[in-house]
């Protein structure tokens, strides 16, 4: 019987061995991921559309002004199915752990580049659990905020003062959803090898072995091959 998964998800496993190539996310995780990015990225735009009369005319990518009003709660409940499909298969490798502190701790030796001095980690590190934690945050506020001011669906919902603060805190939450996802997509950028993750699914074994050792090492142990070979 195989031992208990702590750092690695079903479908994790090490494809080949010269070189050695590790399966990081399946087919269907890989598209689910780019359906949440999709409808964020269509969210933020059509959302500054209506954040400043100045960006008015970014409505124009979308058909206009009605057509983008209705656009936009629209994709907002598909972000949400989707989000929650993403969320069911990583929050728990998502988890924070003794290892995320150290590395925090460490995160100046992250920036220049002394990856040695790092702790092992499991399949996330702890700037990756803060985004998604993140994440699921603040689409948590965006989805009910959004109910709140959804004016054709629900008009007499709340208040009229309450929907105020609701429009203040939707802007403020899309903010901080725009900043995280701006450090999310830099910093797949920056660290190579982690973009070719989720778009054929795979890793290089020298890449899991320096980011994410604990997760090669119960893969490798699964498997019965030893991963610094």
């Amino acid at each position: 019987m195989a031992d208990k998964r702590i750092y690695s998800a079903p479908g994790d496993r090490i494809e080949t061995k010269h070189p050695v190539t590790v399966n990081r996310y399946r087919g269907y995780t890989r598209l689910n991921h780019w359906v949440t990015a999709a409808c964020m990225i269509v969210l933020l735009i059509s959302g500054l559309s209506f954040f400043h009369p100045s960006l008015f005319f970014l409505t124009g990518l979308f058909g206009g002004g009605q057509a983008t009003r209705w656009l936009h709660p629209i994709v907002g409940l598909v972000l949400v199915a989707s989000f929650l499909l993403l969320f069911a298969q990583m929050w728990k490798l998502n988890l924070p752990r003794r290892e995320d502190v150290e590395w925090s701790r460490k995160f100046g030796d992250l920036l220049q580049g002394n990856e040695e001095s790092l702790p092992e980690l499991g399949k996330y590190n702890a700037g990756q659990k803060m985004v998604f934690w993140g994440m699921s945050g603040l689409i948590v506020v965006l989805v009910t905020t959004g109910i709140m001011i959804w004016e054709q669906y629900f008009p007499d919902l709340v208040s009229i003062p309450v929907r105020r603060i609701a429009v203040a805190v939707h802007a403020l939450a899309a903010l901080f959803t725009i900043l995280i996802f701006i450090v999310h997509v830099y910093a797949a950028i920056w660290t190579r090898g982690t973009i070719r993750a989720m778009t054929r699914g795979t890793v290089t074994g020298g890449w899991a072995f320096r980011h994410h050792r604990k997760w090669l090492r119960e893969l490798a142990g699964r498997q019965g091959s030893d991963p610094s070979k």
